[in-house]
């Protein structure tokens, strides 16, 4: 990741947002999976295993975070509150069918699926956490991330933007590939496609904003009783395993269990062991 700074004098040209990339499947056997994107994403990162539990009977829901695929203008003033409300919003939708209800989610998306653990007790049946960030501690991530903090309580949050760059969160080299066409001819005002492809600039802001999240997910690990399995990579270039080893420990789910993957980076989803992941989370919701 290398760090820009925009001034942002001008406002950006209005644009109208990014096709919707979310996804709906009914399905047949009483459960609903409702899988969720990480920051700065796309549901296209949950497609795969989209299609892989629709098969199995599950219905499935994929939506897309709020204000994911606006402009950065626009993303870059979301709260991580706004994020949630609008993934708790879809869940709630979700309960009222009296289906079995759960939800995956990737990245920051995993400290979602925490909270909703939280707040809804045993309405929720199952949870996943895949590659979770609580922090930015991957070995990728750059040394001046630690100097951030001090950014983030400065006007510079919203001028400031961490630019991806190489792995991209991905070890399959022909998908990082596909990806680096994109990312690497990106302008901080012209993102035509982050539908498809995610943002390849981060704010500053959002960095604050997940800081904000962990910092009120962690103390409330061990009040979690829901069944949770939490799937990391151990070479993740974004967020180290320490992430899901602290999560694991430290709820309090008579049900939950560690799976760690040796050939990922970041985003297990759609990486060349996505195929273990999607057999790991059939293995576990199917038995509950």
């Amino acid at each position: 990741m290398s760090l820009v700074f925009s001034l942002d004098l001008k406002k950006p040209a209005e644009r109208p947002p990014e096709p919707d990339e979310s996804l709906s499947l009914t399905g047949t056997n009483g459960r609903t999976l409702i899988l969720v994107h990480g920051l700065t994403g796309t549901p296209n990162e949950m497609r795969y295993l989209a299609f892989y539990f629709n098969k199995l009977g599950y219905s499935i829901r994929c939506p897309r975070l709020a204000n994911h695929g606006e402009p950065l203008h626009v993303l870059k003033h979301t709260t991580w509150e706004q994020l949630y409300e609008s993934l708790r919003v879809e869940v709630l939708e979700a309960l009222k069918t009296g289906e079995k209800v759960f939800v995956a989610g990737l990245s920051m998306s995993a400290l979602f699926v925490l909270l909703l653990a939280e707040e809804l007790g045993d309405q929720l049946a199952g949870g996943v956490c895949l590659a979770p960030t609580l922090f930015f501690d991957g070995w990728n991530v750059p040394w001046y991330n630690r100097l951030l903090p001090l950014a983030a309580y400065t006007p510079l949050k919203y001028t400031l933007y961490f630019k991806e760059s190489p792995p991209y969160g991905i070890k399959n080299e022909r998908m990082r590939a596909m990806v680096h066409r994109y990312y690497s001819n990106a302008h901080l005002h012209n993102l035509q496609g982050v539908g498809k492809y995610g943002y390849p600039f981060f704010p500053v802001s959002l960095f604050h904003e997940l800081k904000r999240l962990a910092t009120r997910v962690i103390p409330m690990l061990g009040s979690i009783q829901a069944p949770m399995l939490l799937v990391h990579p151990r070479e993740d270039d974004t967020a180290s395993l320490h992430n899901s080893q602290l999560i694991h420990d430290r709820i309090s789910s008579p049900k939950k269990k560690l799976v760690i993957l040796d050939d990922s980076y970041h985003v297990i989803t759609a990486d060349q062991e996505r195929e273990k992941v999607a057999r790991e989370m059939e293995l576990f919701l199917g038995s509950l």
